[in-house]
């Protein structure tokens, strides 16, 4: 429909500038939104405003002369409006609304789908948490909001690849081994002193048992570097396989792994800071070696080699998302800790350097999770090792619920996740009231099928049938869904979908509550049948994009 009007509304613009009464067709692309309140119509469009402000006229006479020229061929229109100061409001005609629900059934599986990406490459780095310990509930959040943002990406044709990397290089890789080691001396009976700075947690005790049961007393009288190292990749590629294993329950599988270590192969990263100093990016103040990120709007220059000679995260930073660019992709987006924020200035300071555009380089900073059970604190401690871990909340409650309750708020935002609400059966639990929509629907047409009428088809349905004001509802919501889509792509905001699922459920939970589907009126029944079917299609399809089952029995 959104489409339908765009159309119009650029004939109407080329009649006017063929006309002269509009001066230049030098105008920004043609934005119609849908409108929040009935009165105001189906979808308004602000192009007036905007065209007032280029042409040094009144935006309502503008307005006004877009209107007159509008030629409604079709006759999709019921009426057009003019609102305050130069806002075009369209209402449609209802009965227009119905045939929408043709393509809906058409294309089926694919209905939401669009060409917007043309195959630009993308790709989605997210979760690339330190190989030091089990995935905890915080970075849940940002690997669902990377997982679906992916999904709706592809679902508007980009080429995506999801990736994660790994800090796989630097001392926290060292402290990891030593903690495992020293564990491993403990358990041998050897009096020790184990160091706060070192890694707490049942799991370091779990994986120096791994090793004793595999190894026995081998490494028991040798505290040699070499030591060191076999409990550092030992421990490191247990606790890799055990994410892996996490995320893949919980739903989120990548395309790649990306070693941190690979970056430093052959002097990669000495050797793009030596290419960064020929530009004047890079300087020598004493020992310590800084970027110039102030030449890019960042509030001060940042260390990129500290006094010592170790490079900073920032400059492996920058050497990888330069690997990012010379393997192809268009377009970097990353996903990070709100407390990351900072962060971001120095990022795009880093890409621009490398000759990218700011543009090459989308950030989306996911907020923090309060766990609650029952509305009260669940207590975690990361330096203590007491936190819930991913595995134990997918555990516990399902993928399903906690995939669905970390998208329900916009993820600039706390999100408050309680796990016995993500486990009740109940329509207070949001992905149950989602999911059994669906599963109503497909009770509601196997039903039908029991008393002997056939899923229809839309040639076979009366449209003028489906003429109730909840039925228009319907319609008009499931009509949009392929422009949510969009939307949610555009704005890397995967809420948006989880958002429409609930509005969906809400709607159609309230018109099956009111109005029989089947019925002893034969061709209202196939009109409502069609209807539903159509629902249960957008649905499953936005299930799907959400990573959530949809299923057909609860």
């Amino acid at each position: 429909m959104k489409q339908k009007l765009i159309h119009l509304l650029k004939e109407s613009l080329d009649i006017c500038f063929e006309r002269g009464v509009l001066e230049t067709r030098d105008i920004p692309s043609i934005e119609i939104e849908a409108t929040k309140e009935e009165a105001h119509g189906d979808y308004a469009t602000n192009v007036a405003m905007v065209l007032a402000s280029l042409m040094k006229m009144n935006p309502r006479k503008i307005a006004s002369l877009i209107v007159e020229n509008i030629l409604d061929n079709d006759g999709i229109l019921e009426k057009v409006e003019i609102a305050g100061p130069g806002f075009i409001n369209f209402f449609m005609k209802d009965i227009l609304w119905v045939t929408l629900l043709e393509e809906v059934n058409d294309r089926n599986d694919t209905y939401g789908t669009s060409a917007l990406g043309a195959n630009k490459r993308v790709q989605v780095e997210f979760v690339s948490a330190n190989p030091t310990g089990p995935l905890h509930i915080g970075h849940a959040r940002g690997a669902v909001i990377g997982d679906v943002i992916a999904n709706i990406l592809k679902a508007c044709s980009f080429s995506v690849s999801k990736e994660y990397y790994i800090n796989d290089a630097g001392n926290q890789m060292n402290n990891l081994g030593k903690s495992v080691l020293l564990r491993y001396l403990e358990l041998l009976g050897i009096h020790i002193e184990y160091p706060e700075e070192c890694y707490q947690g049942q799991y370091i005790v779990d994986l120096a048992g791994e090793i004793i049961e595999k190894y026995g007393t081998r490494y028991k009288d040798n505290g040699s570097d070499d030591n060191i190292r076999f409990f550092t990749e030992y421990a490191a590629a247990s606790i890799l396989d055990g994410i892996k294993k996490d995320l893949e329950d919980f739903g989120v599988v990548f395309d790649c792994f990306f070693s941190e270590k690979t970056l430093y192969q052959n002097n990669g990263v000495e050797k793009l800071l030596h290419e960064l100093g020929k530009k004047g990016y890079v300087y020598n103040d004493g020992a310590t070696l800084w970027f110039k990120t102030t030449d890019f709007g960042d509030e001060k220059d940042r260390v990129v080699v500290r006094e010592n000679g170790e490079p900073t995260y920032f400059a492996a930073d920058i050497a990888y998302h330069k690997n990012k660019y010379e393997r192809g992709f268009d377009t970097v987006i990353d996903i990070w800790g709100a407390d990351h924020h900072g962060y971001v200035p120095r990022m795009y300071a880093g890409i621009q350097a490398i000759g990218k555009d700011k543009g090459a380089l989308q950030v989306v900073l996911v907020q923090l999770v309060s766990l609650l059970r029952d509305g009260k604190p669940v207590a975690m401690s990361t330096r203590a090792g007491e936190f819930v871990t991913l595995g134990e909340v997918v555990a516990e409650v399902g993928k399903d619920a906690s995939r669905y309750n970390f998208l329900m708020r916009r993820s600039h935002s706390h999100l408050d996740f309680d796990l016995e609400l993500a486990k009740k059966q109940s329509n207070e639990n949001p992905v149950y009231y989602v999911q059994y929509a669906h599963a109503r629907i497909s009770s509601i047409l196997r039903t039908a099928q029991e008393r002997g009428y056939a899923i229809p088809e839309y040639k076979d349905i009366n449209v003028n049938l489906l003429n109730l004001p909840e039925e228009l509802a319907l319609i008009k919501t499931i009509d949009r869904f392929p422009e949510l889509v969009e939307g949610s792509a555009q704005a890397l905001e995967p809420h948006r979908i989880t958002f429409f699922c609930n509005d969906l459920a809400s709607l159609f939970h309230s018109y099956y509550n009111k109005n029989r589907v089947v019925s002893d009126d034969a061709e209202l029944t196939k009109a409502r049948l069609f209807l539903v079917k159509c629902i249960g299609i957008v649905l499953r399809n936005a299930l799907r994009l959400l990573g959530v089952s949809a299923p057909d029995r609860m």
